[in-house]
C-alpha cells in the first residue's frame, strides 16, 4: 500500500492537469499523422516547411535581409536534422508545451487568488485550486488551441513563453532580480525572432521593476536601473540571430524582418476592416504576399530595392494613410477592438475549421464564449485580487501590440489562458453565490454578464468575412483532389462573394480539374476582369492556349504573367514552349535559359533547352 500512498501524494493537481491535457493533445496528433493534413500544403504553414527544408539543403542565407521571421522555420530546420523530416516530431515537442502552458494556468491561478484578500466570502481557501483546474481543462478543449498545438506554426511556443513571462511576474509581490530580468530578456529576445509582439511584454517587466516593493528600500534605484539593463541586454542578445544577419551578413539596416512595412499597410489602408483583408496588388497566403509586396514596391521605384527599403516604402504608404484620414483610422482602430473581443472566427488559414470537420480534434470551446465569461471575472478579479492587474496588463498588452496590424484567431489565442483563469473565477463566485443564496451578488455578475454578452456577440456582416472559411477549406479540398468538397466549400464562398478575384481563380482550377476547359476560361477571365493583374489566371489561360494550339495567345498571356513575376521559372519555360512553336528559335532559345537561369535543376527545362538546340 505504501508505493500507492506514495503515487497519489505525488500526484497534484498540476500534474494531473498536465497528463489530462498532453492526452488529448496526443489523441489529435495520432488523427492529423493518419489525415492529409499532416504535411501542409498551402499558407503559412507550408512557408515555415519549406523555408525549413531549404535551411536543412544548406541554404542558410539569401545574403539578403529576413523577409519573414525566422525563428521558427530554423528550430524547424534543426528538429528535422535530428528526427529525420517528420513534421510529428515538432507536433510531438508543441503537445508537451501545450499541457505545460496548461500547469502554468493552474500556477498562475494558485499565485493570484491565494494571496487575494477575502471580502464577505468572495474567495475561500479551495477556490484558487479549482480556478486553476477548471481553467487548465478548459485549454484542453479549447479548440483553437487544440488545432495549433499539432500543426506547424510557433503559435504554441509563444503562447508558452509568453505566459512563463506572465508567471515570473505574478508568482512574488518583490521586484525581479537581475538575473531574473536578464533570463526574461533572453527568453521574450529568442522568441520575438519567430513572433515579434511578444517585445510587447517587455513594458509588463518593466513595470515589476519599478511598482513591485523591494526588501531594502535604500537600493532601489540602483535595482530598477540595472534590472532594466540587464532585461534590455537579455532581448538584444536573444534577437541578436536575426539583426547581427540583417545588419552585418546582409547589410541591411533591419531589426527582426523587413516584412513589418507590409503588415502596417495590410492593417492601415482604405479597404482595411481590421482583418488581413489584402489590398489590390497583394495575393492571399505567405508566401505569394510576400513576393508580391517585393514586386510592387521595385516597380514603384523602378529599380531593385533593400528589403528594408521594401518595407520603408510600405510603412510610408500607411503613415500618409493614417495621416491624411485620421478619423477614418481611429474608427479602423475602433474596428479592431470591437474584432478583438468579437466572437467572430477569423481564421486565416481556415484549418480550425477542417480539422473540426475532420474529426481530427474533439469538440469544445470558442473564443466567444471564453470571453464573454472572462470579461465580468476580469472586473471582479481587479477588485478582488490585486495580482491578477498583472494578467489584465498582459492581455492588454498583447492585444495593443495587434491594433498596429490586424487580428486572427492565432494572433489572439495568446489571451485566452488569462480570459480562462478570469472566466474561471468569476463562475466559481457565481457557483458560491447560488449556494449562499446571494442574490444581490447574483444580480451584480449576471448584469456584467449579459453586457459582456452583448460587446462580444456583436455581429459581422460583411460576407467576405462569412466566405472566408468556405474559400479556404475549399482550396485545400482542391489542392487534395478532394473535388466533390471542393466545389460545395468553393460554391459557397462564391454564393457570398461572385465579385472576389481568388474565388473566381479557385473556381477555375477547379472546373479544369474535372476537364471543363471552357467552364475554366470563364472563371479565369472573371477573374481578371476583377484582378487584371492576376498572375496564376493568366498563366493557366496561357497552358489552356497552348493545350489548344493557340501559339500566339498563349505567348501574349505568359508575357503578360511574367511583367508580374519575372522571376518565376516556370512562366519562361512556358513561353519559351510558346516560341518555339511559332517558329521563333531565338526567343526560345532566350527565355529557356531564363528559366534554367532560374532553377538549373529542372530536367524539364534542360530537355526542352535540347528540344530548341536541334537543328
Amino acid at each position: 500500500m505504501r508505493p500507492i500512498s506514495l503515487l497519489a501524494r505525488s500526484l497534484t493537481p498540476a500534474t494531473g492537469l498536465f497528463g489530462a491535457v498532453l492526452l488529448v493533445r496526443l489523441l489529435a496528433l495520432s488523427r492529423l499523422s493518419y489525415s492529409s493534413f499532416l504535411l501542409p500544403g498551402g499558407g503559412d504553414m507550408h512557408f515555415y516547411n519549406t523555408w525549413a527544408q531549404q535551411i536543412l539543403r544548406g541554404e542558410l542565407t539569401d545574403h539578403l535581409a529576413f523577409y519573414g521571421l525566422p525563428g521558427y522555420a530554423y528550430l524547424l530546420a534543426f528538429l528535422y536534422r535530428i528526427g529525420g523530416y517528420n513534421p510529428f516530431v515538432a507536433g510531438l515537442l508543441q503537445a508537451f508545451l501545450d499541457a505545460s502552458t496548461a500547469v502554468l494556468i493552474y500556477a498562475i491561478s494558485l499565485e493570484v487568488f491565494s494571496s487575494a484578500e477575502r471580502p464577505r466570502n468572495f474567495i475561500w481557501p479551495g477556490q484558487p485550486k479549482l480556478v486553476g483546474v477548471a481553467a487548465g481543462l478548459a485549454w484542453a478543449f479549447f479548440v483553437p488551441a487544440e488545432v495549433y498545438a499539432v500543426i506547424l506554426m510557433p503559435t504554441t511556443w509563444f503562447i508558452f513563453v509568453f505566459w512563463l513571462v506572465v508567471w515570473r511576474i505574478v508568482r512574488t509581490e518583490t521586484i525581479p532580480s537581475w538575473k531574473e530580468c536578464l533570463v526574461l530578456g533572453l527568453l521574450i529576445g529568442i522568441t520575438a525572432t519567430a513572433v515579434a509582439t511578444i517585445l510587447f511584454l517587455i513594458p509588463l517587466v518593466l513595470a515589476a521593476l519599478l511598482i513591485k516593493r523591494k526588501i531594502d528600500n535604500r537600493q532601489r534605484h540602483r535595482a530598477v536601473v540595472v534590472g532594466a539593463m540587464l532585461l534590455l541586454a537579455g532581448v538584444g542578445v536573444g534577437t541578436s540571430p536575426c539583426w547581427i544577419h540583417n545588419y552585418v551578413l546582409a547589410r541591411d539596416p533591419a531589426f527582426l524582418s523587413a516584412h513589418s512595412g507590409i503588415n502596417l499597410w495590410i492593417g492601415n489602408n482604405p479597404s482595411a476592416n481590421g482583418y488581413p483583408r489584402f489590398p489590390p496588388g497583394l495575393h492571399a497566403g505567405q508566401a505569394a504576399m510576400l513576393l508580391d509586396s517585393i514586386a510592387v514596391a521595385e516597380t514603384a521605384a523602378g529599380h531593385v530595392l533593400k528589403r528594408s527599403d521594401v518595407s520603408a516604402y510600405w510603412s510610408g504608404k500607411a503613415k500618409t494613410y493614417i495621416k491624411d484620414n485620421l478619423h477614418a483610422w481611429l474608427r479602423l482602430e475602433g474596428v479592431k477592438v470591437r474584432n478583438f473581443w468579437n466572437a467572430f472566427q477569423y481564421d486565416d488559414l481556415s484549418i480550425i475549421t477542417n480539422l473540426r470537420a475532420q474529426r481530427i480534434v474533439f469538440p469544445g470551446l470558442y473564443f466567444g464564449v471564453v470571453a464573454a465569461l472572462a470579461l465580468p471575472g476580469t472586473i471582479l478579479g481587479w477588485r478582488l485580487a490585486p495580482r491578477s492587474r498583472w494578467i489584465t496588463a498582459a492581455i492588454l498588452l498583447h492585444m495593443a501590440a495587434l491594433l498596429p496590424v490586424f487580428i486572427t484567431e492565432r494572433y489572439r489565442l495568446t489571451v485566452v489562458p488569462g480570459l480562462l483563469v478570469f472566466a474561471a473565477f468569476g463562475l466559481s463566485i457565481f457557483w458560491k453565490s447560488c449556494v449562499a443564496g446571494n442574490y444581490r451578488r447574483l444580480a451584480i455578475y449576471a448584469t456584467m454578464l449579459v453586457g459582456s454578452t452583448i460587446f462580444v456577440s456583436w455581429p459581422q456582416r460583411s460576407p467576405s468575412l462569412w466566405a472566408l472559411d468556405a474559400y479556404n477549406s475549399g482550396w485545400q479540398a482542391l489542392e487534395s483532389n478532394d473535388l466533390t468538397l471542393a466545389e460545395k466549400k468553393l460554391g459557397l464562398a462564391y454564393a457570398y462573394v461572385p465579385g472576389n478575384a481568388e474565388t473566381n481563380f479557385a473556381l477555375g482550377n477547379l472546373r479544369l480539374a474535372r476537364g471543363n476547359g471552357d467552364g475554366a476560361k470563364s472563371f479565369y477571365h472573371a477573374t481578371l476582369t476583377l484582378d487584371p493583374h492576376h498572375k496564376g489566371a493568366l498563366n493557366n489561360l496561357g497552358v489552356i492556349a497552348l493545350d489548344e494550339e493557340r501559339w500566339h495567345d498563349a505567348e501574349s498571356f505568359f508575357i503578360a504573367a511574367l511583367k508580374q513575376e519575372p522571376g518565376n521559372a516556370k512562366s519562361h519555360y512556358l513561353l519559351a514552349k510558346a516560341h518555339l512553336k511559332q517558329g521563333d528559335i531565338t526567343a526560345a532559345r532566350m527565355e529557356i535559359e531564363a528559366a534554367l537561369t532560374l532553377k538549373p535543376d529542372q530536367p524539364e527545362f534542360a530537355e526542352l533547352r535540347e528540344t530548341i538546340r536541334r537543328p
